[in-house]
């Protein structure tokens, strides 16, 4: 048995909330991207988007998000474990996580001006 016993269902959630709220409490970039795919969702819904359009939306925003979340926790662990000393490996880690970032946010834009031009201008 490992020292890193199950903490069962209940306890796995708590934790995974707890993680969620640190994010958009401690990251400008997350509230930002959270907000701004808030607005793109409402927009959607005041566009009459079919379910299908809302959904692809709905993942693209996600992506961001998500991608985020990885680009954060990626930066949170090399500080911790390097003891936020410079190292060139170590940005060009976070530099590749932020990248990541950055292309998921220009495949959710393309997405949305796919689905709202068509919706707007067809």
């Amino acid at each position: 048995m490992t020292k890193y016993k199950s903490q069962g269902l209940s306890k796995t959630f708590k934790n995974a909330r707890k993680g969620m709220s640190l994010a958009i409490k401690s990251e400008q970039n997350i509230r930002i991207h959270l907000f701004a795919g808030s607005f793109v969702m409402m927009l959607g819904v005041v566009c009459g988007f079919s379910i299908l359009r809302l959904c692809m939306l709905l993942f693209a925003i996600a992506l961001v998000v998500v991608a985020e979340m990885f680009n954060s926790a990626i930066e949170f662990s090399l500080d911790a474990v390097f003891h936020n000393k410079y190292s060139k490996l170590v940005g060009m880690a976070k530099d590749i996580s932020a990248g990541a970032v950055m292309f998921a946010t220009m495949i959710a834009v393309i997405i949305g001006i796919l689905l709202f031009g068509s919706a707007l201008f067809l």
